[in-house]
């Protein structure tokens, strides 16, 4: 009987997808911190989180697949608390509060690499080069 082995390393829009994923994880936790208004376990960090650990170790070749849902869910999440006035303008709106501006900034800089990433990753699932199966 023949085994079959496989070793897949990430492509480099994935690495950059997960990058992207934590990083926004650590703006929410850097608002956290300085007392912006979140839950007592912020949802955000830990959907990001367990994303970017699936993007990263998940042996599947759709891995990313959960990268750019959470990267999307987020993203629409802030959309929607803008649009209702608890998001981003309380934060980006008053700059003398350092600790909640530069984490809403550190947010959106990582869901603004994630998405393409993301998308990216997604689009190039199928075999490739940096996927050796043995």
């Amino acid at each position: 009987m023949m085994a079959i082995a496989s070793t897949t390393r990430l492509s480099p829009a994935a690495r950059l997808s997960a990058l992207g994923l934590a990083v926004a994880a650590t703006g929410i936790m850097i608002q956290y911190v300085s007392g912006v208004d979140y839950p007592t376990i912020p949802p955000g960090p830990v959907i990001l989180l367990a994303a970017a650990g699936v993007v990263v170790f998940g042996p599947w070749r759709r891995a990313p697949v959960a990268g750019l849902v959470a990267a999307a869910f987020v993203s629409l999440g802030g959309v929607v608390a803008t649009i209702a006035g608890k998001g981003f303008t309380e934060t980006l709106g008053d700059p003398s509060e350092l600790g909640g501006f530069l984490g809403a900034l550190v947010q959106i800089a990582g869901l603004v690499i994630a998405l393409p990433a993301g998308v990216v990753a997604v689009r190039n699932f199928r075999l490739a080069p940096w996927i050796t199966i043995t």
